[in-house]
């Protein structure tokens, strides 16, 4: 049973995750598993959607993409520095001295994207970052897309934030409905 607080406090919990990572938290990592089932992390661009769904687009020759499809379990995490006022009056197990980062996990399912949706979130990408100054990486075509770049929607199942409200309380839930495991566009 919740409290009159709690879903107010969930509800602001959400939006200062949305914006950590958005004007905040840059790069992600990525576990996928591994041939022998074991996880695999990387560093790499990750795009949060309202929704809580993620939104990748990499090269076509990572290892991960064949990962993925044979496991499409993943889980993508953005960490940063603590929030601006965070306590830890009462740590749970061990005081470690410092205060917890904040942390948005995504557990979704992978679904390997078509070539316009990844066209779509790469010139959506590229344009916002050359719009704040970053210039350094490659400008695409649409058909260089096309050629040289995966998109893939990581569907969220469970997501789960940490370090967005008083002390150490986090915040967990299942996305409803489940993802759907069938690929993006199929009937």
């Amino acid at each position: 049973m919740s409290g009159p607080g709690e879903d107010a406090d969930l509800a602001a919990a959400r939006v200062a995750a949305q914006a950590f990572v958005r004007e905040e938290a840059g790069f992600a990592q990525v576990t996928s598993i591994d041939r022998a089932g074991f996880p695999v992390g990387r560093t790499m661009t990750a795009f949060l959607e309202p929704d809580w769904s993620v939104a990748l687009v990499q090269r076509r020759t990572h290892a991960r993409l064949t990962q993925l499809r044979r496991d499409p379990h993943v889980l993508v995490a953005w960490v940063g520095s603590p929030a601006p006022g965070a306590t830890n009056e009462r740590p749970h197990v061990f005081d470690l001295g410092r205060l917890p980062p904040r942390a948005v996990f995504v557990r979704g399912t992978a679904v390997f994207a078509p070539d316009d949706w990844t066209v779509e979130r790469y010139l959506r990408a590229v344009t916002a970052q050359r719009a704040a100054g970053h210039t350094r990486a490659p400008l695409r075509t649409p058909e260089q897309v096309v050629a040289d770049l995966a998109g893939v929607l990581v569907r969220p199942y469970r997501v789960r934030l940490e370090g967005f409200a008083e002390g150490a309380r986090s915040f967990d839930w299942t996305v409803d409905p489940p993802p759907d495991p069938a690929p993006m566009g199929a009937a």
